[in-house]
This record gives structure tokens, sequence and C-alpha cells, in this order.
């Protein structure tokens, strides 16, 4: 399904989004019981791996319709190689703004998932110069960016000028300062997505409604993700605001949930919904995610999304202020969807194509 499909036009850019940054492997077990234990050996029920980092937030938004750039530098390692043809040839992400670096090793996390929570161990190289953005980004619709305090990533106002809307999340500051002034790139943005904690250490306020309101006087729209009770945004130029709950699941691994989080929300505003079918689909798409194991791996598709709104419906005493929320989908759903609840495929290295 391509949600933007009834406004294409010749003149369109190429790409709907472009990402810069870097690709990890992510070797995930998973069915363990608990923390592992120091001096002890715990076996997991099951492994996968996948592409993982800024290939999260790539996958999510390919699987959504969405035409994606990506810029990353790859190992030319077997990491490297496997990372590059599952997102080339398997997401159908166009890398040609990508390069393979000559004698890097692909960067490396293990995720351990249990109880809903993750334990991650990382480990990685000095990533090459200039690495990965190019000097300049190709014209699209829409960017991610991840803002980090003190640092000005000048793409992202190459991107700006071009006339593309920047939607942008920040990490933890391990400053402490939490200056507003030290995210430089927030001038550039359409749409800035924290969570309810870095809002408010942002906006030096004690509430997450009252600093989504906050953030307003530095980016037309702030979307504060609220956790378990969902989130809640604002529109300055409209004066819309909106707040949706959560989606009651049974959370397996929130590895990429933020990812899929805010590649829902681009994805309905490329496509001109309204604030709050924003922010609800934005909030659905996560929740599917957080159901499966893994970051890319988990990302839901169309299809997903199709076979969650059937099944909700033949749901029994089912809330209508509920289903009323989530209308929307009905005109934007494929007509047929396999049944729920979905189980994909797990993917792995190792695996050799028969001849």
């Amino acid at each position: 399904m391509d949600p933007l499909a009834p406004l294409r036009a010749p003149q369109d850019p190429p790409w709907d989004v472009y990402l810069t940054g870097t690709v990890f492997l992510d070797i995930i077990f998973t069915g363990l019981d608990s923390a592992p234990v120091r001096g002890t050996e715990s076996w997991a029920r099951g492994m996968g791996s996948s592409p993982g980092g800024v290939a999260n937030m790539a996958a999510a938004l390919s699987r959504l319709g969405l035409r994606t750039c990506l810029a990353a530098a790859f190992g030319d390692d077997h990491y490297g190689d496997y990372c590059w043809d599952a997102l080339e040839r398997g997401e159908g992400i166009d890398l040609g703004p990508s390069r393979t670096v000559p004698g890097w090793h692909s960067p490396v996390t293990v995720s351990m998932a249990y109880e809903g929570e993750r334990t991650m161990v990382s480990h990685g190289h000095e990533p090459p110069p200039e690495e990965p953005a190019p000097d300049c980004p190709p014209y699209a619709r829409a960017a991610v960016a991840a803002l980090a305090p003190g640092k000005r990533a000048p793409w992202i106002a190459q991107a700006a000028a071009k006339g593309t809307r920047i939607f942008a999340d920040v990490g933890w500051d391990d400053t402490g300062a939490w200056d507003l002034a030290g995210l430089t790139d927030l001038a550039h943005c359409e749409a800035f997505l924290p969570n309810a904690e870095e809002a408010m250490r942002y906006t030096r306020t004690n509430c997450p409604r009252a600093a989504a309101h906050a953030l307003t006087d530095h980016v037309p729209v702030a979307v504060v993700t609220l956790g378990a009770d969902g989130a809640y945004a604002v529109d300055r130029r409209t004066g819309e605001t909106a707040e949706v709950p959560a989606i009651e699941v049974e959370a397996l691994d929130p590895t990429g949930a933020g990812d899929v989080f805010v590649a829902g929300f681009v994805t309905g505003s490329l496509a001109g919904w309204p604030l709050a079918d924003r922010l609800a689909f934005a909030g659905l798409t996560a929740a599917l995610s957080v159901q499966e194991f893994g970051g890319s791996l988990s990302a839901p598709g169309w299809t997903e999304v199709a076979a969650w709104w059937r099944r909700v419906q033949s749901v029994a005493d089912q809330d209508p202020a509920a289903l009323r929320r989530y209308a929307f989908l009905a005109e934007l759903v494929p007509a047929t969807a396999r049944p729920w609840p979905l189980r994909r495929a797990v993917p792995t290295i190792g695996f050799r194509r028969s001849a």
C-alpha cells in the first residue's frame, strides 16, 4: 500500500524520507526467563539477527509504504554485507548515498529480551571520517534526525533549505544541562518527539502536557510520548491538541518501538492526516511492534495494521469510543488481511542460498 498515492505528482522528490546514521548488526536472544546471572550460563529459547540502529527507523518507514533513502557507512565484513542485503533487497530501501568502508568492522549490539524489557551490550570501532552523512543530502519530502546536545549536523539545515520537512527525536543528555539552546538544529525542524522525561527536563516543567505546549515556542509540532499512558501532541500552526491513550498489549520486546512510533507519525504527517489520527496511528504501530522480538524485525506493515483493525472490530463488548478513535483506518487498510495474531519468520545469519 502507498499511503501517499493520492498526493503524488511528477515533480515530487524521488524519496519520501531521508535518513542517515549508524547501522548496527543486532543479535537478539529471546525466551530468557530472567536476566543473566553472573558466573552462570543462560540458554535462550530463540535467537534472531537483523540490521539495527538507524536501520530500525528505515525498515519501519519502508514497511509503511514510504520511499526511504538511507545514507550510512557499512563495514566490509560479513555483517556489513548481510545488513546491506537485508535493507536493500529485503526491505526495498535505497542505499544510493551509503557506502562500504574498507577495513571497518560493523558495530554490533547483543540484546537480551526478558520480562518485557531488554538488556543490551554493544561493541564498535571508531567510525570512519564524515560517517555517514554525505556533503549534500538528497531532496526528500521529509527526513528524520536524531538531535545531539551541543552538536550541529550540517545536513539538517541543508535539507530544510531544500524544503524537506525535518522530524526530530533526541537521546538522553549525559551532560545534565538539558538546554534547548544546545539543540541548535531544532530551529530547522517541523516536529520534535521527545519522551515525557526529556520534554519536562528541557522545558523545566513538571507536567508532560505543559512541556509539549512549551516546546511549541521552539518547533511547530511537539509530540510527547507518555509510555503506558500514550502520547500528547500540540500543533502551534493549527491550534490542534491531541491525546491518545496507549493500546494495552503484551510487550515482549520494546526494542525499536520509539523508532516505529516516529515512523507512524511521519507517515500520517506526509499523508496530511489530522493530528489525532497521526498520533493514534503512531501509537498503534508502536504497540504492534512490541509484540514481536527485535528492532527492524518487529516493525509492522499495512498487513499487520489491517489484521489488527479487523480483529478488534470482531471482539465482543469492544469500547465504541476506542473503535471510533481508529475508524480512519477503515478507508486505508487493504481489503483483505491475514488472520490475527501474525507471526513472522525470524531471519538470521548463516544460511546459504540453495543452488
